[in-house]
């Protein structure tokens, strides 16, 4: 864990870093639960992929807790405070530090998971990076901080990108999923969308009952090929 400076303060980071020079760096974005072991988790296994993983503390304006799964009592007073100008300060802030490691823009990328999956996709529309990866990311057809939906953001992605979605996911119906799919591909980049039968929300993390291995294993196995695919430049 590090700290870093925004305009709105002190940041805690993950930082997670390869055991040679990083083929390039991604930016992972949070649950609803804060940094949690999960998103640690990840950071950890990108850099064993050879990344420089950066995960950004986007409750630092409300104490950067880490919250109990189902809390949703808890959770709702920290993700209430999340607006568009708060994300931007954030992961600009994360992307900063890719670029004090000499990271340039064509070797980043983000990743993000449930209310993180929506800001990387919206961050692939507004930022310089190279691909962008969302696993379940909530907005799809009704905006959330202040931002577009997802599907009216889709058509402007600047960055190639990839989503994940579980047929059983009870926030985020099928048919959205389809209308994201087919907006996503009106937009001038590569993208694609990946449909999980079995998989519920939350389906990649497993410490939440809802975790689906063999969703969670394709997932994982079709994102690293993604980020190898538009970043290994």
């Amino acid at each position: 864990m590090r700290s870093i400076q925004t305009s709105d303060g002190p940041m805690d980071v993950i930082v997670a870093e390869p055991s040679g020079t990083p083929r390039g760096g991604i930016v992972v974005v949070q649950e609803a639960f804060g940094l949690t072991p999960h998103i640690a988790r990840i950071c950890d296994r990108l850099a064993a992929e050879g990344w420089l993983a950066v995960a950004p503390a986007l409750f630092h304006r409300t104490g950067s807790p880490v919250l109990d799964y189902g809390n949703f009592e808890a959770v709702a007073p920290h993700f209430l405070e999340i607006t568009a100008t708060a994300l931007q300060t954030d992961i600009a802030a994360a992307l900063a530090l890719l670029d004090r490691e000499d990271i340039e823009p064509t070797r980043r990328g983000v990743v993000g998971f449930c209310m993180g999956g929506t800001v990387a996709m919206w961050a692939a529309t507004v930022f310089d990076v190279g691909a962008a990866v969302t696993f379940y990311g909530g907005g799809v057809a009704a905006g959330r901080f202040g931002l577009p939906s997802l599907i009216d953001l889709a058509p402007s992605l600047r960055a190639p990108w990839q989503g994940h979605y579980g047929d059983l996911d009870q926030g985020i119906p099928v048919e959205d999923v389809e209308h994201l799919c087919e907006a996503a591909g009106t937009s001038a980049v590569e993208t694609e969308v990946h449909r999980y039968a079995d998989a519920p929300h939350g389906f990649n993390c497993d410490d939440r009952d809802a975790y689906h291995e063999p969703s969670a294993t394709l997932a994982w196995d079709r994102t690293l090929a993604w980020f190898a695919q538009h970043l290994d430049t």
